[in-house]
């Protein structure tokens, strides 16, 4: 069974409705983490203090297939494709350890259908 892991970077107000695009497309457990970035355009200060927006990673481990499934979704969902509030991307995994029991099983069911 192939695995990749998809890696969401969005701004923070659009990880819920990612989340919820991602679960509905199949995935199951995520991986939030915080960050910031540094764009190419200029931040916006106030009184001397620059704003830099709050992003959200988001990292999921999926079966191969789905991966690319939920990174349609995502992106169809919070209109990445005309907008740019964040990235989506996947990235081939060769070895894990320590995946649920229960998201291979579901996994092969779903392989099972596919056949």
């Amino acid at each position: 069974m192939k695995f990749a892991v998809l890696v969401a970077i969005l701004a923070e107000e659009l990880e819920e409705k990612a989340i919820d695009a991602a679960k509905q497309a199949g995935a199951g457990g995520v991986t939030i983490l915080d960050a910031r970035g540094i764009g190419s355009e200029e931040k916006k200060t106030f009184f001397g203090l620059t704003y830099e927006g709050s992003q959200s990673v988001l990292v999921f481990v999926l079966e191969k297939k789905l991966s690319v499934s939920v990174l349609k979704r995502i992106t169809r969902d919070l209109d990445l494709a005309s907008t740019s509030k964040g990235v989506v991307f996947t990235i081939p995994l060769e070895h894990i350890a320590g995946i649920d029991v229960g998201q291979i099983e579901r996994f092969e069911e779903r392989i099972k259908d596919d056949i």
